[in-house]
């Protein structure tokens, strides 16, 4: 098994892979569009079998986020994380889970990881090394059309990962945790990855 990735640009996919991905996200999430916001900068983490074959994949969206207070961070999102039926439970979605957060912390270009999953995939996402955000709630949508994690009906955990990339490193860290800890964070990606 072999990581990929991130490809520059979604689109930029090989459209043998591009096929694999498309078909195992509508295996996950059956009657849900595939792709993701152009918008938002998408690039495919595929972890690819000996074959050469997609045995998990995810994808990274971008986006700044303006807190209330003034201040605008990079974000990156995981979104679409997903391996392949007959390998689960072997840990390579964890794998590509653990290769996709360092390298979002090696990229001087992203402020924080942020993004929500369902409650009982938080032990997943800890063991990658990403850290739950205790009271905070991401907005998605639109403005007009917004979908927060804490609605009726969902039950989603907002989790984060702090790169410590600046002069100033860990420090950095904590400051911008502080900022997104217990908060609504408006995330607004838009009508396509209205929560990634």
């Amino acid at each position: 098994m072999r990581i990929e990735g991130p490809i520059e640009a979604y689109e930029d996919l090989p459209a043998g892979l591009a096929e694999q991905v498309a078909a195992l996200e509508a295996q996950a999430w059956p009657g849900s569009s595939s792709g993701h916001d152009p918008a938002l900068r998408p690039r495919a983490v595929l972890l690819l079998d000996a074959g050469g074959r997609v045995a998990a994949c995810l994808a990274l969206l971008h986006k700044p986020v303006r807190l209330a207070d003034g201040r605008t961070y990079r974000a990156a999102g995981l979104s679409g994380v997903v391996t392949r039926a007959d390998l689960r439970g072997r840990g390579y979605g964890s794998r590509l889970v653990a290769a996709a957060r360092a390298g979002l912390a090696a990229d001087p270009a992203v402020d924080l990881a942020l993004f929500s999953c369902d409650r009982e995939l938080v032990p997943f996402y800890e063991a990658a090394g990403f850290e739950v955000l205790p009271g905070t709630v991401l907005v998605g949508g639109t403005p007009a059309e917004p979908l927060a994690t804490d609605a009726p009906g969902l039950d989603k955990t907002v989790l984060a990962a702090f790169p410590a990339g600046s002069a100033d490193g860990e420090g950095r860290a904590d400051q911008v945790r502080a900022a997104f800890t217990g908060i609504r964070v408006p995330l607004y990606p838009g009508t396509i990855d209205r929560l990634w």
